[in-house]
């Protein structure tokens, strides 16, 4: 088995990982997100994934073999960069310019082998659809607190759903973390991606 190092804390990417069948030691990377210049949307979720990576990739205390991961996430709308929101004001404002329209959700990844010292990279993005939410529902949604805390001031996968009509590509980028990108990058390393499951899932399999 690879131990797989998950540099971030949201809790929104352990459990997609976990869902894999992957449970990864979580190290929160402590890495200040406003550190970075004016990027371009994509660049800036890759740079900022690369930075958390590193950070925790350095530490001496991480399992033997291990591949450390750092993610981070931004929604791109009329080619301006939304990371969180602010404040309550701010995920309102957002949500009134969203409403109706489309935009991209960036997820950029960072992939470190602390056997080789080999690190592999790259962006996943998925169109996301708004609906057309009135003032009512955007300040219902809003006071939840939930989009506070969350990249593009929204969620796939809880209050937020169904505020979304639609996606186009992976619907794990828009939550935070691509499954398949992610397996992408471990082969680049030479690694294999069922070595990092930690339990079989079949019996857990919710059946549809």
């Amino acid at each position: 088995m690879t131990p797989l190092v998950l540099a971030s804390q949201s809790p929104a990417r352990l459990e997609t990982l976990r869902r894999a069948g992957i449970e990864p030691l979580v190290i929160v990377s402590g890495v200040d997100e406003d550190q970075l210049g004016d990027l371009p949307p994509a660049e800036l979720a890759l740079q900022l994934a690369e930075l958390k990576c590193a950070a925790v990739a350095v530490r001496d205390d991480l399992p033997t073999d291990a591949l450390v991961l750092g993610c981070d996430s931004v929604l791109e709308l009329d080619g301006v960069t939304l990371g969180k929101p602010a404040h309550a004001e701010d995920a309102t404002a957002r949500w009134r310019a969203m409403r109706g329209r489309s935009g991209v959700l960036h997820t950029g990844h960072s992939l470190h082998d602390t056997a080789t010292r080999h690190v592999a990279s790259a962006t996943g993005s998925t169109v996301v659809h708004f609906a057309d939410v009135t003032d009512d529902e955007i300040a219902a949604y809003v006071a939840t607190g939930e989009p506070l805390h969350v990249a593009g001031a929204f969620t796939i996968d809880g209050l937020g759903g169904a505020f979304i009509t639609g996606i186009e590509g992976d619907h794990h980028n828009v939550v935070g973390l691509s499954l398949p990108l992610l397996r992408e990058l471990v082969v680049e390393l030479g690694r294999s991606w069922v070595d990092l499951w930690t339990a079989p899932r079949a019996a857990r399999s919710s059946g549809r």
